[in-house]
């Protein structure tokens, strides 16, 4: 089998990872790591840098109150879109501090307001508990913008990896049962879609490509998804009606083809869908910005798109 091609920044990086192999995710370590502190300087990803606003919330949530973090380029601004950021690690690890830096460039190259949200995490919070708190969190923001000082016309769901399914069963949530504004765009970060099927992807890339399937298979027990469901693995829905949507991938995800998939279900149901796929890189390269450096074109090219499907959706909907 052809080798394929690997970026000399991301190879460096899989060099480190081979070096310092990342330790089995079990419950204890979990239960660990959910006790420690986040340093900016220890993430792969780029800190927040320079913004106006970083401000944390609270909003009540199915399972008790949902921690919520706003992060705005602008101190003031007029009504307009909101983003719906959900953070990726698996349904186990990352949180609103992992992915701070990653939420804080998007809401500088969109021009939005991006609210992150600390969804619950497995094992202790087992699935459906990271949909419901997702779909909780949309509606909430959607009924209150007020009181995070804004006003919002609409809705971005966004979110990578893990955050992408929950971006993508959100999404499919809000189409059946509308909340209080629409969702403009879905925008799906290297998304699981299909924790199952046996996609070419898990098998090419399931050794020293950055997801190591001793993880990957804790993640699925610690989450004990219902097998076969739309909300854990939203490939299976018909994605009729769903909002404007934009896929991003890697080519050397294991999780590469179920977005694929995805991203061509939604185009075959009439949905307006545009797909990225970065050559040459890996699973999680949106976070990764400090350890791998052409991450950060990646992203910008991902968002560049992103930015011209909100515009054509606001041009649309004022005719």
């Amino acid at each position: 089998m052809k080798q394929p091609f690997v970026r000399p920044d991301v190879q460096a990086f899989l060099d480190v990872l081979a070096a310092n192999p990342r330790p089995v995710f079990t419950a204890e370590l979990l239960k660990m790591i959910r006790g420690m502190p986040v340093a900016e300087s220890s993430m792969p990803d780029l800190p927040v840098g320079a913004i106006a606003v970083v401000q944390n919330f609270t909003m009540p949530g199915p399972g008790g109150a949902i921690a919520l973090r706003l992060f705005d380029a602008r101190a003031e601004r007029a009504a307009g879109p909101a983003m719906v950021f959900f953070h990726g690690g698996g349904f186990v690890v990352g949180s609103i501090d992992t992915h701070a830096g990653l939420a804080a460039e998007i809401a500088r190259q969109l021009d939005v307001p991006v609210i992150s949200v600390e969804y619950r995490l497995a094992p202790e919070n087992p699935w459906p508990a990271a949909p419901d708190d997702a779909e909780a969190a949309a509606r909430w923001i959607a009924e209150n913008g007020a009181a995070l000082g804004r006003r919002f016309t609409g809705l971005i769901l966004c979110g990578d990896s893990a955050g992408g399914n929950l971006a993508i069963v959100t999404s499919l949530a809000l189409r059946d049962r509308p909340a209080a504004l629409s969702v403009i765009l879905l925008l799906a970060l290297y998304p699981g879609t299909h924790a199952d099927a046996p996609f070419e992807s898990k098998t090419a890339f399931a050794d020293g490509y950055g997801l190591e399937p001793a993880n990957m298979e804790l993640y699925r027990r610690h989450l004990n998804a219902e097998p076969g469901h739309w909300r854990a693995s939203p490939l299976l829905a018909d994605p009729t009606g769903m909002p404007p949507t934009l896929v991003a991938t890697a080519s050397l995800d294991p999780l590469r083809d179920e977005g694929r998939a995805y991203a061509a279900k939604s185009i075959g149901a009439g949905v307006p869908t545009s797909y990225r796929e970065a050559v040459g890189t890996i699973h999680g390269f949106a976070s990764y910005r400090r350890v791998i450096a052409s991450a950060q074109a990646d992203l910008t090219n991902i968002l560049s798109a992103a930015a011209e499907m909100i515009r054509e959706n606001v041009t649309a909907s004022s005719r």
